[in-house]
């Protein structure tokens, strides 16, 4: 087997402003594993709120090459990236994501299989995915709802952790306004205080909104806990649930959990993190970060998992470099192909999808 990579940049459509950041911008390392005359494909997006920069990526997958050079085919590879096999161990969980979606394509390419059916799901899955708008005036966010749902969107991510909450609670009405029927849900990005966490949410869920993302900072899961169990509305736990025991020990606590495959590492910790929530009253809701369709893609073929889906990152780019997965009509979906379903579209850069 061969592995390569490409770093290319991805450049929004306008920038997404959160309570601690404004992004325009990232990179993405696509990694590609060769065998057989085919090619696997996998990405990795650089976030410095994660602390996996460009040349982390870089340096993780370069020291990676020689130890997945040497196995015989993507299926030993698939055997050693499991979560207790040794070839990720280590690895941050971005750069393990990307590899194990490229073996992922590359299995299923060899088998003529979609990576659904590898993972347990005979039928296709497709979901409704929120799609986001961030921390806009409130005549921005009325205009941005009114054409979302007309593409179709009938979930919508409302932003807020605004300097005031006056601020917040004026996008969200317009929102609501100009989008009657959508569900809302709303992010702070963990922006509030306990305290304002009480008091704001009974104000939310009286202008419709149906779940809330982190409405607390990270790092006091108690809290988080405290402020779901008096919530009015569904508390999903995001920035508080990155990893496996992150996850197992908020279940039963908050009433839904906010797995990114490029948080946890890939398919499989997410299929675990699924597992650890079942039977407990935590449902799962299926994130992403800024990135193409590629990096996304096999979080779309765990849809069928989710209670909530917000995947909707490649949505916000000026120019998705890959297609496969759908979205711009408020539901994604997988292509019927083998392995992640996903194609480079044209102006892929020279050398990138050799």
């Amino acid at each position: 087997m061969r592995l390569t990579w490409h770093t290319v940049s991805l450049e929004l459509a306008e920038p997404l402003r959160i309570s601690r950041s404004v992004m325009a911008r990232r990179d993405a390392v696509w990694v590609t594993l060769e065998h057989g005359g085919l090619r696997g494909w996998g990405e990795a997006v650089s976030s410095r709120y994660l602390g996996l920069p460009t040349e982390e990526i870089l340096r993780r997958v370069s020291a990676l090459r020689p130890e997945v050079e040497r196995l015989p085919d993507p299926e030993t590879a698939w055997a050693e990236l499991a979560p207790a096999g040794p070839l990720g161990a280590g690895l941050p969980p971005g750069v393990l994501a990307a590899v194990e979606a490229a073996v992922l394509d590359l299995t299923g390419k060899r088998a003529g299989a979609p990576a659904h059916r590898l993972l347990g799901t005979p039928v296709p899955p497709s979901a409704r995915t929120a799609r986001t708008i961030g921390i806009v005036p409130p005549v921005t966010a009325a205009v941005q709802a009114g054409r979302l749902v007309a593409a179709g969107f009938t979930v919508l991510k409302v932003k807020a952790g605004s300097p005031g909450a006056a601020e917040d609670l004026a996008r969200v009405t317009a929102v609501r306004e100009a989008a009657p029927a959508a569900e809302l849900l709303l992010d702070p990005n963990g922006a509030w205080t306990e305290e304002q966490a009480h008091a704001l949410l009974p104000r939310f869920a009286a202008l419709g909104v149906t779940a809330v993302e982190q409405p607390v900072a990270p790092g006091r899961p108690e809290a988080l806990a405290r402020v779901a169990a008096a919530s009015p509305l569904p508390v999903i736990a995001d920035e508080d649930a990155v990893t496996y025991e992150d996850a197992a020990a908020l279940a039963g606590r908050v009433h839904g959990v906010n797995v990114k495959l490029a948080n946890c590492g890939g398919v499989r910790h997410a299929l675990r993190i699924h597992a650890a929530l079942r039977g407990s009253g935590t449902d799962l809701m299926l994130g992403c970060l800024t990135a193409s369709s590629l990096g996304i893609a096999p979080a779309v073929h765990l849809v069928d998992r989710a209670r909530w889906a917000d995947l909707d990152g490649h949505l916000l780019l000026a120019d998705d470099p890959w297609t496969g997965i759908g979205g711009t009509d408020g539901t994604v979906r997988p292509a019927p192909r083998g392995g992640l379903g996903v194609r480079p579209r044209a102006g892929i850069p020279a050398g990138a999808a050799r």
